[in-house]
């Protein structure tokens, strides 16, 4: 015999087209109206029991979820999915890396915001979502740089989703893009001679420091002198940054905080020998580089 439910509670039943439904082996659905109103199904219920004890947390949510509460859901699940990432971007006050903001606010303007951002919060979907991975595909942006999207992409609508802008996850079974990182390559010593033969002086003091020290090419171009703390010893305080090409903080260390790698007596006289013939800046700097590391003229040249 079919159970009865409160008013109001929503209905259960089978999809299948068997002689006697209630003894069949196929799962339950339930169908109901969410707090907005809205109606809805869900199924993969294996007894009459599961189907009942989830619509009856649905109606108590339901029954609990002030009128003024799910009129304000409604009306944030009409916002523009652009406005509402500025809103979250604006939210983000633990976000103090620059190369990280940069890369966030990237991904919202030149990614979300063209596809998406007109569209309405409670209309995207996890087809939406998915729609949206592989037009990034199709427009052969990089399967790195896809999966760094998706993930503030996902971040924007999970947001959206805990303060109730729509009724189901939308990025509930989406995958994330697939990043495969490519083979690191070290170069050998005689790789690192021949390169030095026909590099230009300043890229030449750039190997050195890399090989030498070990530190990342935006490291290297911000070689000072006074980073030469004894005969043997260099602090690496900042790089230089790849997108501002100015001054910046380590990457993965904080504003102001330094590391000290070996400095080995061939690079140390590398670093006197371009110092003597070209001078460096008034801080120290030695590459002035590409128009915008450095706009202090040289002292010390000989």
């Amino acid at each position: 015999m079919a159970r009865q439910l409160a008013r109001g509670m929503g209905s259960f039943f089978k999809d299948c087209e068997c002689a006697k439904p209630t003894r069949c082996p196929h799962p339950y659905s339930i169908r109901f109206r969410d707090a907005l109103g809205k109606q809805r199904e869900e199924s993969g219920f294996g007894t009459q029991d599961d189907a009942i004890e989830r619509l009856t947390q649905l109606y108590t949510e339901k029954k609990t979820t002030a009128p003024s509460v799910a009129a304000a859901r409604r009306e944030l699940g009409q916002q523009m999915v652009e406005e509402y990432a500025k809103q979250w971007r604006s939210r983000q006050r633990r976000m103090t890396d620059y190369s990280t903001g940069w890369h966030v606010d990237s991904s919202i303007n030149v990614h979300i915001v063209p596809r998406l951002g007109s569209r309405k919060l409670n209309s995207v979907t996890p087809m939406v979502v998915e729609r949206f991975l592989d037009e990034m595909e199709s427009d052969g942006v990089g399967r790195g740089n896809q999966m760094n999207i998706f993930r503030v992409l996902k971040a924007i609508l999970r947001d959206a989703y805990d303060k109730g802008a729509m009724a189901d996850d939308p990025v509930k079974g989406v995958q994330e893009p697939e990043y495969v990182r490519g083979t690191v390559v070290i170069p050998s010593l005689d790789y690192v001679t021949k390169a030095l033969t026909v590099a230009d002086e300043d890229l030449a003091l750039e190997i050195v420091m890399m090989a030498g020290c070990g530190l990342r090419n935006g490291e290297a171009r911000a070689v000072n002198v006074n980073n030469v703390v004894a005969q043997d010893v260099y602090r690496v305080r900042e790089q230089i940054h790849s997108n501002t090409l100015k001054p910046a903080k380590l990457k993965h260390r904080k504003a102001g905080e330094s590391r000290e790698v070996p400095l080995p007596r061939s690079v140390r006289e590398a670093i006197e020998r371009y110092e003597a013939k070209h001078g460096s800046t008034k801080d120290g700097y030695l590459l002035r580089g590409p128009v915008g590391y450095f706009t202090e003229g040289r002292s010390g040249a000989g």
